[in-house]
């Protein structure tokens, strides 16, 4: 059974910073492509963030290039999203998901239950 758990949400000031983590098992981590969703109510789920954990490979929204980073440390399996500059705007529900195997775009085949992030300004 595949378990996708998130955590490090919160409540932060315009201009804070979160890390965002995702520990992810029952599949093969190192084959999947792991990312990160969010959604804020009234607006349309947002792909953030994804990475490629069998090389590294990563990309990011334009709304958050420069200011996300997303990293993964395959022996924990888990992955990682550095928030900074964080402004009102990326107040959402964060969600973690795994594609794959072997695929080369986070779609979104799991999900896990989803971290409030909280901006205030």
């Amino acid at each position: 059974e595949v378990q996708i758990v998130e955590s490090g949400g919160g409540l932060v000031q315009a201009g804070g910073s979160l890390r965002l983590s995702c520990i992810v098992s029952g599949l093969r981590f190192d084959a999947y492509a792991i990312g990160w969703f969010r959604q804020s109510p009234g607006k349309e789920r947002e792909g953030v963030s994804c990475v490629i954990a069998s090389d590294g490979s990563t990309n990011y929204a334009d709304s958050v290039k420069g200011r996300f980073t997303i990293s993964s440390d395959n022996a924990k399996n888990t992955v990682y999203l550095q928030m900074n500059s964080l402004k009102p705007e990326d107040t959402a529900v964060y969600y973690c998901t795994a594609s794959g195997p072997l695929a080369r775009r986070c779609r979104g085949d799991f999900w896990g239950q989803g971290t409030q992030v909280t901006v205030s300004s």
